[in-house]
């Protein structure tokens, strides 16, 4: 369908001379519009920056794996003396690696790894780290970009070397200024060489296998240099732990094993842990629930703002309805010399199109704008969507149309006679 614009530019230049003739009442009324299409496109960019960081996080975690973690439980067993000593034996062991391994359907590997805080030194500078008792294959799972060197290989493991990698965090505040592969660095008693760094990256708000102030060794180099049992003294109590793994990540064939998976994993545990010692998540999961919440959140901000574009339209409507009681004679005159009601009513329509359209536009400029104030000064992540923009700037001409209807079918149906006595 073609549509002849030479009949409709009248009206159009006719619509945009009286919003201009009545700048300031025009002005008052596109603010609805302006900030109801704001609020929207920026109420939507601040959940999707919000959401977009958390799923990215359990992305990072992998969907098909299935995380495996030791948790001290509420009633510890303890053994020894009471009076002089104090053990707790939990989590899980070397044995439930090796079950999950063989006889857990579609398993493709597994990744055991114990933690451990240890104060690292080099010369005289000394800062806290967690150390991540690990195999190699923790890089193929837990996937960081290399700095420089690189990460652990078999034959660490196998010839027992005391060679570890640093994060960027443990670099810059242990090794500032230094080249830091080939360096040598002391943990606990024991002096390892620094073979490489990995980016940062803890996961943001989600749980991750790895965080900041890490530094990764092979398992065999740990269990040999720190064992895994560790004591301390409390008011003249030896109080100690014995945790041979922290966490096992379980590497799937495919991700429609996954939950069936971590569903024959718990009920592998619960048969040889006679206590709540440890805990299961699955990222697939979270990541399901995430995108669950990132709708329903999204639906709730986009009615809530959407209220905006309501109120917006209800102020186009009375402005139009003023604005036809105050045209009542001009119409009268137009309609008396032979005008049809349709040509009242586009006339009436553009003129609230005019608006509409207009305050939209601008809407969506400050619906941009706010989203990046918010990130500049907050640091809050937000993240502006296309289909955002264009379905605010979309309610809000539909809206006004919608809203603008009645005003001009209303003046479209006075009486010509009537029309031209009103005074």
């Amino acid at each position: 369908m073609n549509i002849d614009l030479t009949y409709y530019w009248p009206f159009i230049k006719l619509g945009a001379t009286d919003v201009w003739r009545h700048k300031t009442r025009s002005f008052l009324t596109m603010l609805g519009m302006v900030f109801g299409v704001g609020s929207v496109i920026a109420m939507l960019a601040v959940g999707e920056g919000a959401s977009h960081q958390a799923l990215e996080s359990i992305k990072r975690l992998g969907s098909q794996n299935i995380m495996v973690s030791s948790v001290k439980p509420a009633a510890s067993v303890s053994s020894g003396s009471a009076q002089t000593t104090q053990m707790d034996v939990y989590g899980l062991l070397d044995e439930d690696d090796a079950r999950i391994r063989e006889t857990v359907p579609g398993v493709s590997d597994t990744v055991p790894a114990r933690m451990v805080r240890r104060a690292a030194r080099y010369n005289d500078r000394a800062l806290d780290l967690r150390v991540v008792e690990t195999v190699p294959a923790w890089f193929d799972v837990v996937k960081r970009p290399i700095l420089a060197g690189r990460v652990l290989k078999p034959e660490d493991c196998t010839g027992r070397a005391n060679v570890c990698v640093l994060t960027e965090f443990g670099v810059r505040h242990l090794l500032a200024g230094k080249k830091v592969v080939g360096q040598h660095i002391r943990l606990g008693s024991a002096t390892f060489e620094v073979v490489g760094i990995v980016k940062n990256d803890a996961g943001g708000n989600v749980r991750a296998p790895d965080s900041d102030a890490d530094v990764y060794i092979s398992m065999d180099a740990g269990r040999r240099i720190f064992g895994i049992a560790s004591i301390r003294w409390v008011s003249g109590t030896r109080q100690g732990e014995k945790l041979e793994l922290s966490e096992i990540i379980v590497r799937m064939k495919s991700t429609s094993v996954v939950e069936a998976g971590a569903k024959a994993i718990e009920a592998m545990l619960k048969r040889f842990h006679k206590k709540p010692d440890f805990k299961i998540d699955v990222p697939l999961s979270l990541l399901r629930e995430a995108e669950k919440t990132k709708r329903t959140y999204n639906i709730v901000l986009g009615a809530i703002a959407g209220i905006s574009l309501l109120v917006g339209g209800i102020g186009i409507m009375n402005i139009m309805l003023a604005s036809v009681t105050e045209r009542t004679k001009e119409i009268g005159i137009r309609r008396a010399i032979g005008a049809r009601k349709s040509r009242i009513v586009v006339q009436f329509l553009i003129n609230t199109c005019v608006l509409s359209i207009t305050g939209g536009a601008v809407g969506v400029i400050v619906g941009v704008a706010i989203p990046f104030a918010i990130t500049f000064f907050s640091g809050m992540p937000t993240l502006i969507r296309l289909y955002s923009m264009v379905l605010a700037f979309g309610i809000s001409v539909g809206t006004g149309v919608v809203f603008g209807l009645y005003p001009a079918l209303r003046a479209a149906s006075l009486d010509p006679i009537e029309a031209l006595r009103h005074e």
